[in-house]
């Protein structure tokens, strides 16, 4: 089942590689008393992930603060140093856009967006989708039909729930 727009943020780990290391980072911490942009990417490096969903999201990082939005999160089945590598190659974390790893695929489970491309090689993915939370609640959530499309999960789109 997917969650969406009313449903708590599930509690889950996630990871980012910090100065010394990984480092787990709550949900639930995360969210508790603050408003966050999440939005989730088939994988690090990819096509579209790469060339229009990060990018929409560097783009619009200084109007969602506008809008009151703490921190905008990236998350990715991947492992924390590609997606500390990735966010340095991107820009993303110059933009201040927080690269996050669900390596084991926990949280995409819990929020009922896992799928697989076996011809791509992926196997319990994410699919490509962006929300708002407020306060661990879900505000708004808008998820793409195709892996390879960002329409309504990029940071313009998501940007227009505000």
């Amino acid at each position: 089942m997917t969650i969406g727009p009313g449903d708590r943020l599930p509690e889950a780990d996630l990871i980012r590689l910090g100065d010394d290391g990984p480092e787990t980072v709550s949900t639930a911490e995360l969210s508790r008393g603050r408003k966050i942009v999440v939005f989730a990417v088939p994988g690090a490096y990819t096509g579209t992930c790469t060339t229009a969903h990060v990018p929409s999201f560097i783009r619009t990082s200084d109007q969602f603060a506008e809008k009151g939005v703490d921190e905008i999160v990236c998350v990715a089945v991947n492992d924390p140093f590609v997606l500390k590598a990735w966010s340095e190659s991107t820009g993303a974390g110059a933009a201040g856009i927080a690269m996050l790893g669900d390596p084991s695929g926990g949280f995409t489970r819990a929020m009922g967006m896992q799928f697989d491309a076996p011809p791509a090689g992926f196997h319990g993915r994410s699919r490509r989708y962006a929300m708002v939370v407020d306060d661990g609640v879900i505000a708004s959530f808008q998820a793409e039909d195709s892996p390879g499309t960002c329409d309504v999960s990029g940071g313009e789109a998501l940007l227009k729930t505000l």
